[in-house]
This record gives structure tokens, sequence and C-alpha cells, in this order.
């Protein structure tokens, strides 16, 4: 099968996915969003996980590439868990009683 349909079924998925995305994180209020994205961050749990396996299956002498982007996925996921869990941190301090 030629790959150009491939790819064009694939970039109408990412505008619509795009388009669909943008019409919902308008529709969340102000006082909303901080906890959904920290709750939304904390999935990048599974972007570590996903980097770990390739990471862990790719042989470094023929698909040195493949490594070093699960390397890159690993690093930016974690940073992504973990700001997400400083943010709600952050957040829920404010709720405590002085």
């Amino acid at each position: 099968m030629d790959s150009m349909p491939i790819m064009l079924v694939g970039l109408y998925v990412f505008i619509l996915a795009t388009l669909a995305g943008k019409e919902v994180i308008t529709k969340v209020p102000p006082t909303l969003h901080t906890p959904l994205m920290s709750g939304a961050n904390a999935i990048s749990g599974i972007a570590i996980i996903g980097g770990l396996i390739i990471s862990a299956k790719a042989d470094m002498a023929n698909e040195p590439i493949v490594a070093i982007l699960g390397l890159v996925a690993i690093i930016f996921a974690t940073i992504n868990v973990v700001g997400g869990f400083m943010v709600t941190d952050r957040m829920l301090e404010m709720f405590k009683k002085k």
C-alpha cells in the first residue's frame, strides 16, 4: 500500500484532534484548569513507561536514534510528571489553614 494515503489520514486525524482539543480546552473554566492540567501531567507516566520499553528494546549498534529518542521521551515525560505534581502541591498549599 502506498504510504501517501496513510500520511494523509494521519494528518487528517491530527488536525481534527487539534481542533477538538482546542474546543474542549477553551470550555474549561479557569478555576478547574490547574487541577485538570496536574492530572493530565500525571498521565505522562505512560510516556515514561513507553520510553523505557522502547529504549530497552533498541539495538544501539543498529538503531541508535531509537534509543536516543526513547531517552529524550523519558526525560521530557519525567519533567512533565514532576512539574505537574509540584503545581498540584503548590495549589493544595493554598487551601491549608494557617
